[in-house]
């Protein structure tokens, strides 16, 4: 997972393309909402940990895992999907560090799709 970009380029450009002549506004409005997200869909994980509440957590890792997936936020994509796949098959049981890692790589994407925001 190291050695995978933040941020697929790719992803970026193909949102760029769909209003090209709106100055990045969609890219930005895109990449807002999804930094708004998802600290919330994380607290939400979280909550449902303390809760044993799988159904949910199961559908607030689906939820990120797509929303990474459309702004090409590769990394957050694979742990997301992992939690998901994980919840759904074995229950919440030893997802705390896995949430952690989810934690951290979102943190890294935030970094770079503010960067991606401003330029």
């Amino acid at each position: 997972m190291a050695t995978e970009i933040p941020i697929d380029p790719e992803a970026i450009e193909n949102l760029r393309a769909l209003n090209p002549d709106d100055d990045n506004a969609f890219l930005k409005e895109i990449i807002g909402i999804f930094l708004e997200d998802t600290p919330q869909r994380i607290a939400e994980l979280k909550e449902c940990l303390t809760a044993f509440d799988q159904p949910r957590f199961t559908r607030a890792a689906h939820s990120i895992k797509g929303s990474a997936s459309n702004l090409g936020a590769t990394q957050v994509r694979t742990v997301a999907e992992k939690l998901e796949h994980q919840s759904r098959n074995s229950g919440l049981n030893g997802l705390e560090e896995l949430l952690g890692s989810l934690e951290n790589v979102f943190a890294v994407a935030r970094a770079e799709l503010e960067r991606i925001a401003t330029t």
